[in-house]
């Protein structure tokens, strides 16, 4: 994370996507606010930064008003920022002149010239400049004249904003930090520095770190004991905090906070050190003597310990599985098929998000009103099934990603034998269930069937469709094995592996992007698989027809895209020439077919490939980095048929994949 601490050390951002807050506690709703301008900066490649104040605007503009209370110092706030993922922070320190500034001003002056934002999200009730006399409709003003584009936060979450820091204090205030915590979407996080005590707790088998909190207006939870985890040097412990008077030993019942570090010895005076609050334990009490302190600190420690191992095993920090679904204008496909993909695993954590390729239709209000704790990721435009998944996806941290289409029907558990699968070898980057078609449910589905290949050629079929023979499903392809490619449809990939290869080529926009993606991963020695014992069905067409002339384009324009992306040199040349007759052939034959419109996609898939081949080259240079620095095999080729599927299939009339493989 960049930090600013004045205007002055403002770089030139690139298209910044700017938000303004106090965010004091950075909490649930802020993090939200935090994910979106992420999105969006990635979505445009620009930088997303936040704005902050300090002090807070309140002291400066009220100095006599002594009823300000923070849930953060600005130091807190600086931590809690990093873990939120924010990338570039200014710290505006907010003076008496800063708070003369007119409404015009500020926006002039401030966003404007020294920002130089691009997109500015802020919520409904926003206000800004001298007496505060700025607001939301000012900036549509600014927004007409093109000085940025606005984004308006919705007032719901304004409200939640608002009504979370307010409940935050409260819940605080009554040692309730089951609420609090929930309320922030994490602990209550208190940072200080280790300064030195009287030394007494050491003398009783209790050495303590007494904490010095910067901050007047800093929150501090009632008296008390507390469990909580303990961050020092970037390394966690756990944990028990004591905040009070010391009754037993403090004549002068001087208030502290000083924390017990379990299992921990190492002198840290004078370092700062992080405390996550995770429960209350019991209020402060006196005792007879430091013997009956000791009693009960015994048991405060074994009560620590439990209910900080008990979070451990409960809360896992990320699902292992995000599944997430691709929507453009599909309202009535998600009512149809997302209730079956809430049952997808029986075993394992797992999530949902809708990735939305800003739909026309009131896909997003169904999904909130209907499916509130279904996460949607709204994008900007229409960025197609490659770039909508790269752009939707950034902020997912599970160890696998489920991309399915909106009309995949899922059956129940289908996702475990996959994950089973591919836990118990690290090789496998990708896998895909048997894709049976909804419509026939005895057929495969075109979009995948049951694994995927290619030919000599780069031509893709799979085992059950072969161009335009789809087969039935007798259970002749049950069997768990290597493939080339695995179908886009629904594909579980290791999120990692997924980001380090740069996701698909959203040059693609759709079609055969998966199948590049694979040859770029086994290129690196990784592993595609199907797994015929999972199960799930595909509407299909739910997009484009399969005889579409746009689906042509796209398909004939991907594939000759991923053969000069991906094939060995120099055999790349020779299959290249060898691919530009048989495209000549292909168009001939629709044309015969009375598909015109078919044989100028074509054409136009040729020209727009000749245009970009200087960015066709770079890619392919990019790729070969990717492969040379996270190699983990050597390349893997098991899918890539040594024989020409067009010959198979037109000239030998093997028109299944059994017959393929058959002597």
């Amino acid at each position: 994370m960049n930090i600013y601490h004045s205007l002055n050390e403002v770089p030139d951002f690139k298209n910044a996507v700017v938000t303004i807050g106090s965010f004091d506690g950075v909490h649930f709703a802020h993090k939200k606010l935090i994910n979106r301008i992420n999105q969006i900066a990635n979505e445009i490649n620009g930088d997303a930064v936040v704005v902050t104040f300090h002090p807070h605007p309140r002291s400066i503009v009220f100095p006599n008003d002594k009823s300000l209370v923070l849930l953060s110092t600005i130091e807190e706030k600086i931590e809690l920022f990093r873990k939120s993922g924010v990338k570039h922070l200014i710290v505006i320190p907010f003076t008496v002149e800063f708070a003369q500034l007119s409404a015009n001003e500020y926006v002039e002056k401030f966003l404007i010239k020294a920002l130089k934002t691009k997109y500015l999200v802020v919520g409904y009730d926003h206000k800004f400049g001298l007496a505060r006399r700025g607001d939301f409709q000012l900036l549509q003003m600014y927004e007409k004249e093109g000085s940025f584009k606005l984004i308006e936060i919705e007032k719901q979450e304004i409200d939640e904003i608002a009504i979370s820091s307010t409940n935050i204090r409260k819940a605080i205030a009554n040692s309730d930090m089951d609420q609090a915590n929930g309320l922030l979407g994490g602990h209550y996080y208190i940072r200080g520095r280790v300064v030195k005590g009287d030394g007494i707790g050491k003398t009783i088998g209790y050495p303590t770190a007494n904490i010095e909190v910067n901050g007047k207006d800093k929150l501090i939870p009632p008296v008390g004991i507390y469990a909580c985890f303990v961050t020092v040097a970037n390394h966690r412990f756990k944990g028990m905090m004591y905040i009070g008077n010391r009754p037993t030993i403090n004549a002068e019942g001087k208030p502290v906070v000083e924390v017990n570090i379990l299992d921990f010895n190492d002198n840290i005076y004078d370092e700062y050190i992080g405390l996550e609050i995770v429960k209350f334990l019991r209020a402060d009490q006196k005792f007879d003597g430091l013997e009956g302190l000791k009693n009960q600190l015994d048991l405060d420690r074994i009560n620590a310990d439990q209910v900080l191992t008990a979070y451990l095993a409960e809360v896992p920090y990320h699902a292992l599985a995000t599944i997430s679904i691709l929507n453009y204008n599909g309202k009535s496909l998600l009512e149809t098929y997302l209730p079956s993909l809430e049952k997808s695993s029986d075993d394992y954590d797992v999530k949902i998000q809708v990735v939305d390729n800003k739909s026309t239709d009131d896909s997003v209000a169904f999904l909130k009103k209907h499916y509130p704790t279904v996460e949607v990721v709204a994008l900007n435009s229409n960025y197609g099934y490659a770039g909508g998944y790269n752009k939707g996806n950034v902020d997912i941290k599970s160890k696998y990603t489920v991309l399915v289409n909106s009309d995949i029907r899922g059956t129940e558990g289908w996702l475990d034998p996959i994950i089973q699968l591919m836990e118990a070898e690290d090789k496998i980057a990708t896998v895909q269930p048997k894709i049976k078609s909804i419509n026939e449910d005895q057929q495969f589905e075109y979009a995948g069937a049951s694994g995927g290949f290619i030919d000599t050629l780069a031509y893709p079929f799979c085992r059950g469709r072969i161009f335009d023979t789809v087969e039935e499903d007798a259970g002749q392809y049950d069997d768990t094995r290597e493939v080339f490619w695995t179908s886009g449809a629904a594909m579980v990939v290791r999120t990692e592996v997924f980001k380090l290869a740069g996701g698909f080529d959203d040059d693609f926009f759709a079609h055969q992007e998966e199948i590049d993606l694979c040859w770029r991963l086994k290129r690196a020695g990784y592993k595609c698989m199907v797994c015929p014992s999972s199960v799930v069905y595909h509407l299909g067409g739910g997009t484009l027809q399969y005889d579409n002339p746009q689906k042509t384009y796209l398909n004939f324009r991907n594939n000759l895209t991923m053969l000069l992306k991906n094939e060995y040199f120099p055999k790349v040349l020779l299959t290249f020439i060898m691919r530009l007759v048989l495209d000549g052939i292909a168009a001939i034959k629709y044309l015969v077919s009375g598909k015109p419109a078919n044989v100028w996609s074509i054409l136009r898939a040729h020209f727009a490939l000749y245009a970009a081949l200087p960015h066709i080259v770079h890619k392919r240079n990019t790729h070969n980095v990717f492969i040379s620095n996270h190699r983990v095999g050597k390349a893997n080729d098991a899918g890539k048929m040594p024989y020409s599927i067009l010959m198979k299939y037109y000239l030998g009339g093997k028109k299944t994949f059994a017959s393929l493989e058959s002597k």
